[in-house]
């Protein structure tokens, strides 16, 4: 998909531009503003760009709404075989950036969906990997962090129900589909959590500089839970008091820390090396 499917109009044979023309609020009936908040839990999941709509398409479990293409999106889905599951509305390019804001790159594919249903932890299979995230609110972080949680078929992610993004517009866009790969466990409370990961036999390992063992030298075992903190902060006090083991990540440059989301990656391949998950 170019770029120019983003920026210039979708053009019909005649040289018309496609798609219909948006009212005053912006488009899709909605006023601008809504491009500038985050879905709640009662409201539509957005999702834009190619991998999250298409995945979001191929997921029986996810409901889709609403879906706006352009014309060369279209023809693009057409191309590929890609069913739509719901008749779409053809709109210009720009319909799309008034609504996403003018840095979203949308490749000409905007949905509105509903939230994907949260498991709970009593469902999860006692094998593998999972993470758990204390608080981490940036969403770019969190759509990382859950790409390559799909990239190491991590069984789900628990997070809190307050103080972290909603799964919708620049956390889907930045899990690049993964939402639709890798089950969020919301939970109110992260330490009485822990501690039923623990009863289940989960080792709870936390992520933090100051721990007294370096991951990679400690022994684990399945199934195994990677717990994160957010930046800044860390762990808070009763997240690492309630995890079996507090690790940190030891490299060998000047700078001794990373952005979550790197470090995420970085626990997660050590993790499944130890645990014989790459083979």
């Amino acid at each position: 998909m170019s770029e120019r499917d983003r920026r210039s109009p979708a053009r019909r044979p005649g040289g018309k531009s496609a798609g219909k023309p948006f009212g005053k609020s912006g488009g899709f009936g909605r006023p601008p503003a809504w491009r500038e908040r985050e879905t709640g839990h009662d409201g539509p999941a957005i999702l834009y760009g190619w991998h999250t709509v298409t995945l979001a398409l191929a997921n029986p479990k996810r409901r889709i709404r609403k879906l706006y293409l352009t014309e060369n999106a279209a023809r693009r889905l057409a191309d590929e075989r890609i069913a739509t599951r719901v008749t779409p509305e053809i709109v210009r390019p720009g319909d799309i950036d008034r609504q996403l804001g003018p840095d979203a790159v949308h490749q000409g594919l905007l949905a509105e969906a509903d939230p994907l249903p949260s498991p709970d932890i009593e469902t999860l299979e006692t094998l593998g990997m999972i993470l758990v995230l204390d608080q981490i609110t940036d969403p770019h972080n969190v759509g990382a962090i859950l790409r390559s949680a799909a990239a190491f078929d991590v069984k789900a992610i628990v997070t809190t129900a307050r103080h972290s993004p909603e799964a919708t517009g620049v956390l889907a866009k930045s899990a690049s589909g993964a939402l639709e790969l890798v089950p969020l466990i919301t939970v109110q409370n992260l330490a009485r959590a822990l501690t039923r990961l623990n009863e289940r036999g989960f080792q709870t390992v936390g992520l933090d500089s100051a721990g007294s063992a370096n991951l990679a030298a400690i022994e684990l075992h399945q199934p195994l839970a990677l717990v994160l903190g957010a930046e800044g902060k860390g762990l808070r006090q009763l997240t690492r008091e309630t995890c079996s083991a507090v690790a940190r990540l030891d490299l060998p440059g000047d700078i001794k820390s990373l952005n979550v989301s790197n470090a995420a990656v970085l626990a997660l391949y050590i993790g499944a090396s130890r645990l014989g998950l790459m083979t």
